[in-house]
């Protein structure tokens, strides 16, 4: 079977149907790589999608079904004030007090990524930017953040608006002793930033064990991080793993 080969572009769409059918289908294939990845410990982690017709609600994941077995049809659409409009999921009360307040506070955010990753959980728990040692880290030089005050399983909001804010309008950040959460202008992009900035955090715990990681330069990181960290970057990179997931799992399209 011959390979389809991945566009430069995003798609355009003719519908705002069309668009939600390609969020929802993305979303779904969102979580089953993070299960290939193994970005699913129990109930925790959840990815949302902004919805392109009600742009205060969003999609997400239906609380206790494991990444590896989520669907389109499975998918819970969630307003302003956390219930439940379409779909017949439960909704995880972590995931309403954070990523609610991630899009009410970042327009320019579609979706935002969270989960207990191995290597991001044990990278949180130093209190500690990502340092630029590798070009893949160089995609969140000076375009992350640290929030430092945990305290305990976020249910509410309030909580979700400090964590906004000390995201500011960086691409992702730390949650000290908790994770990583990422964000994009496409779920491509906050998916596959998150799965690279769990490498990350993978490759710096590694370097340091054995010694003193050398610094990329701070202009060549500046640079690197133009030419690597940009939103069309992030999209692209996401496009052979989108491929691969249709290839191997193409049920969760289903409706």
């Amino acid at each position: 079977m011959k390979t389809t080969l991945p566009t430069l572009n995003p798609p355009v769409f003719k519908s705002i149907e069309e668009e939600r059918q390609h969020l929802k289908a993305r979303l779904a294939g969102a979580f089953r790589l993070f299960s290939k990845c193994g970005f699913d410990e129990g109930l925790a982690g959840h990815i949302t999608v902004r919805d392109p017709e009600y742009t205060d609600h969003f999609w997400v994941n239906p609380y206790g079904v494991h990444f590896s077995q989520i669907k389109m049809s499975d998918l819970i659409l969630v307003n302003e004030l956390g219930e439940v409009v379409k779909g017949d999921g439960l909704l995880n009360g972590a995931a309403f007090a954070i990523h609610s307040r991630i899009h009410l506070a970042r327009p320019d955010v579609v979706a935002a990524a969270h989960a207990h990753s191995l290597y991001g959980k044990a990278w949180s728990t130093l209190g500690r930017l990502l340092d630029p040692i590798t070009q893949d880290s160089c995609n969140f030089y000076n375009d992350h953040a640290l929030y430092n005050d945990y305290r305990g399983i976020v249910l509410e909001t309030e909580e979700g608006d400090r964590i906004a804010t000390a995201l500011g309008n960086k691409k992702a950040v730390i949650l000290q002793n908790h994770g990583l959460l990422t964000v994009g202008r496409s779920i491509d992009e906050a998916a596959w930033l998150f799965i690279t900035m769990e490498r990350s955090c993978q490759a710096q715990l590694l370097a340091e064990a054995v010694g003193k990681p050398k610094l990329i330069d701070e202009e060549i990181a500046r640079l690197t991080h133009k030419e690597e960290g940009s939103e069309i970057s992030g999209w692209f990179s996401f496009q052979p793993l989108w491929a691969r997931i249709v290839i191997e799992q193409p049920d969760f399209l289903d409706e």
